[in-house]
């Protein structure tokens, strides 16, 4: 299967996102050339590691360059201070210049922690990004936001770094969980939702399939994503305006997720697929799209066996009030108004700032209300 390239068009900061199979065995070839020293520092969690660590590890000796790696635990719960410290330490005592590579290796939680340790690292250090889920090879990999988590909120700590080189190899997509995929999924269909409906359109009819393991599928399903954020985010770098429209379904995903405590009851793309399915109903309500729209999106992430609705996180919530002040904490507040990514139709969404709280309270009271 051919290789796909997109490049993120940032001028001197440009780089390419790499898509294909076989591309972790590859990985040393890949990076070599932008190498100063053969040497890199590798970050990665436990559980790639055990799955993927040493084929990377081979694939770099067999270009002569020099691997250090350090492990840290799994899961949203280490994108914290502790870790960043931890990370950070380490590559200085790596002796990592700033003329290194720091490779991230890993899902979105590891892309994020790894590219704000080499942002604040003698205040800017390069870093490659190689990304091991669905979730991250489509989103969270490109586009150079970089950050932790606090007790405050998700992500409000961090910095825009963008990477030297995304290497998203589809081959390691196999090796992942469903659920794990179908999470990531969540950041897939958002693309098409937000700005192309003919990309919608070719989910509704391939994406059981790539679900199922189809290659080529998964492939173009990656690029596609990423074609549409690299156009983004090379016109609005640090969201001033049309990058804001990535954040479709976010706004109700980080209240939701701070609700569950980070934890896996509630993964961060499926928080999305919930979010974007209410911001679509919320759109309806408002008078902007039909009927049709959100019915369509359930029906596609019903389809899908993604988590659609409240119902479908396990466990207790909290009540509508609740929600809406966990909303107040997002980033995407301005001047203490809540802003939602809305929808005129599939594939046409804009950013709103002057939603009125109790049409969200009363969404989110119906939809708890649901649950039973």
């Amino acid at each position: 299967m051919s290789r796909d390239t997109v490049n993120v068009a940032l001028g001197a900061r440009s780089y390419e996102v790499r898509i294909g199979q076989g591309l972790i065995a590859q990985a040393g070839r890949q990076i070599a050339p932008a190498l100063r020293r053969k040497k890199v520092a590798v970050i990665t969690d436990d559980t790639v590691a055990a799955l993927h660590l040493m084929a990377l590890a081979k694939s770099l000796e067999a270009e002569g360059i020099v691997m250090t790696a350090l492990t840290i635990p799994p899961g949203e719960s280490s994108k914290g201070w502790e870790q960043l410290a931890r990370c950070t330490e380490w590559l200085l005592d790596q002796k990592i210049e700033r003329r290194d590579v720091v490779i991230a290796f890993g899902g979105g939680v590891v892309g994020d922690l790894v590219g704000f340790a080499s942002a604040i690292l003698r205040r800017g250090v390069r870093f490659v990004q190689i990304p091991t889920t669905l979730l991250a090879q489509v989103d969270s990999s490109v586009g150079g936001k970089t950050g932790i988590n606090t007790a405050q909120g998700k992500n409000l700590v961090g910095a825009f770094h963008q990477p030297s080189l995304v290497l998203a190899d589809i081959d390691v997509l196999s090796s992942l969980p469903v659920r794990d995929f179908l999470a990531g999924y969540g950041e897939v269909v958002k693309y098409g939702l937000l700005g192309d409906a003919a990309f919608f359109d070719w989910l509704e009819r391939h994406g059981p399939a790539m679900a199922s393991g189809d290659a080529g599928l998964r492939q173009y399903a990656v690029k596609r994503s990423v074609e549409m954020k690299a156009g983004i985010v090379s016109r609005d770098e640090t969201e001033e305006g049309e990058r804001a429209l990535l954040n479709l379904g976010h706004t109700f995903c980080h209240a939701l997720e701070k609700a569950t405590g980070y934890s896996d009851r509630l993964l961060h793309g499926e928080g999305v697929a919930i979010g974007c399915a209410l911001a679509f109903e919320l759109s309806q309500r408002l008078g902007l799209c039909s009927q049709e729209a959100p019915s369509r999106v359930r029906a596609h992430l019903r389809a899908m066996g993604t988590k659609v609705d409240l119902s479908d996180i396990q466990g207790d919530l909290p009540g509508a009030e609740a929600l809406l002040a966990l909303m107040g904490q997002d980033k995407k507040v301005v001047d203490g108004r809540l802003r939602f990514v809305l929808a005129r139709s599939i594939g046409d969404a804009f950013v709103a700032e002057d939603v009125p709280p109790d049409l969200v309270k009363a969404l989110l009271s119906e939809a708890l209300q649901a649950r039973g």
